[in-house]
């Protein structure tokens, strides 16, 4: 009788259950000597058996169903299946009598009906061993975010710690992390371009896998970055130590949903579709390619309208004049910034009573916690509605925590806008010396809305602090009395 050799072994990664496949060879070779058995094939397969779909198994059956062998040998029924399908295949060809002997070293097997009554108890198993240690798994996972312990492989700016389980803060790859999220809340920046500057700046995987644009957009949604978690759809409070502030992650889901809408696809780029409206007649701005210049008109689709057009050259420079406004130079951030810094002493010292009534939010928000998780327990409510709810308290704790926080070490809460508003304005004068109209767009999107051409005349509503520091009173002042003006109520900003 001719016989088929089959290993497996549960994984495709090299580095794991190494000496499974070699081990099972070694074995199966002994025994297949000492019974004298025909080899004609061997088949080895590095994939788990929980599911069908194994190449090298259906391949292996399509040999024995040719008639090139009769029989299976292998280390124990479960190497062969576990799962009803794969198992169910063995059986039936069996019952058809292509396969006349099944071998293994630890298992008993005749081609009877008492056979074929163990063998089926041999694949129940196996498939019952598989899926209660899913199970197991599953609660392990579980209990572990329970204790705010995330489970999986750590994202870039994190290390996984082999002693306690959990994640720390890898002090190389957070820094670059931090300032990935820093550049795309700008608005400056494209996923396109936050790619390549990881790939300049050396910012790569854990598994040091190259973050590309998927991934680079998967690190910007990820909130495992301000110390939650979200697990099967549900969100829970993290032990480990976040990378970012909320306020900073926020910011950039609000760039992401922006640019995450959908446009119709178009034969040209052009660099300022889809940004403008019409002036006149609120209809879309198009552009078209007119003896090698780059024209922008209202496409006119919903009356007769008399706007003129516009060449490119000319609304970039309006664009740039606007820029150059709200533009500030290195050595006058580095001395906004130092101007901050000297405000936030004397700012600690007034922001107690601030804190204690944070505080008490906190408190407040933990017993709305426990109360939900009390109403869902009495079946109240349902699972994701509970879900829901969750996520909406323990993201309003994230953000009362970190505000508490924020007043704590770097005085009241204006002070981070501030330092974030003085970044902006000096990211205006590197948009200016590297002239990228798509940055551009981008960056002007961020700090205003309503941006039309009018009598061929770019215009748009900037936010109250662009629009005082375009004024030409701020442009004129050279004194730079940042902090007296900046210090006004939170929602400004």
């Amino acid at each position: 009788m001719k016989y088929v050799l089959y290993v497996r072994k549960s994984t495709e990664e090299d580095d794991r259950q190494v000496l499974s496949i070699e081990a099972q060879l070694a074995e199966l070779s002994l025994y297949s000597a000492k019974e004298k058995f025909d080899i004609v094939a061997s088949f080895e397969e590095a994939k788990t058996a929980k599911e069908p779909g194994r190449t090298k198994f259906a391949e292996m059956l399509s040999y024995i169903e040719s008639g090139k062998a009769e029989g299976i040998i292998s280390w124990h029924p479960d190497r062969l299946a576990r799962n009803s399908v794969d198992g169910g295949k063995i059986i039936h060809l069996v019952d058809r009598g292509l396969i006349r002997s099944l071998k293994f070293p630890t298992f008993w097997f005749e081609p009877t009906p008492q056979g074929l009554f163990m063998l089926n108890i041999a694949f129940g198993q196996s498939k019952y061993f598989s899926d209660n240690l899913r199970e197991n798994v599953k609660r392990g996972l579980r209990q572990k975010i329970r204790n705010g312990v995330w489970p999986g492989w750590a994202p870039a700016g994190y290390l996984n710690n082999l002693k306690t389980r959990g994640i720390d803060v890898d002090n190389a790859k957070a820094p670059k992390v931090r300032k990935l999220f820093e550049l795309y809340a700008t608005g400056a920046y494209t996923l396109n371009s936050l790619a390549n500057w990881c790939k300049e700046n050396g910012l790569r995987g854990n598994r040091d896998k190259e973050l590309r644009i998927s991934t680079v957009h998967h690190v910007l949604k990820n909130i495992l970055y301000i110390g939650l978690m979200k697990y099967n759809g549900e969100v829970f409070e993290g032990t480990h130590e976040p990378i970012l502030t909320k306020k900073l992650f926020d910011r950039v889901q609000e760039i992401l949903a922006q640019r995450g809408k959908n446009r119709r696809a178009k034969r040209r780029t052009f660099a300022f579709s889809g940004f403008l409206t019409c002036g006149t007649c609120t209809c879309a701005i198009t552009a078209e390619l007119q003896k090698g210049h780059t024209y922008y008109r209202c496409t006119k689709k919903k009356q007769k309208c008399d706007e003129r057009y516009i060449r490119e050259e000319k609304l970039t420079e309006q664009m740039r004049g606007f820029l150059q406004k709200v533009s500030l130079s290195s050595q006058d951030t580095e001395k906004c910034l130092a101007a901050l810094n000297s405000e936030e002493a004397r700012a600690k010292e007034e922001s107690q009573g601030e804190v204690q009534q944070l505080k008490t939010q906190t408190a407040d928000l933990d017993t709305k916690l426990e109360k939900l998780l009390d109403a869902y327990l009495t079946d109240a409510l349902s699972t994701a509605e509970y879900a829901a709810k969750k996520e909406k308290l323990v993201n309003e704790k994230v953000r009362v925590q970190e505000k508490t926080t924020d007043i704590e070490t770097k005085g009241v809460s204006w002070l981070e806008p501030a330092r974030e508003f003085v970044l902006s304005l000096n990211q205006a004068t590197v948009l200016l010396s590297r002239n990228e109209k798509s940055e551009m767009t981008a960056f002007l999107k961020t700090i205003g809305s309503n941006h039309v051409l009018r009598n061929r005349e770019f215009v748009f509503d900037p936010k109250p602090h662009y629009a005082r520091a375009a004024a030409p009173c701020a442009a004129a002042s050279s004194d730079l009395q940042f902090p007296n003006w900046c210090r006004e109520p939170d929602s400004n900003w």
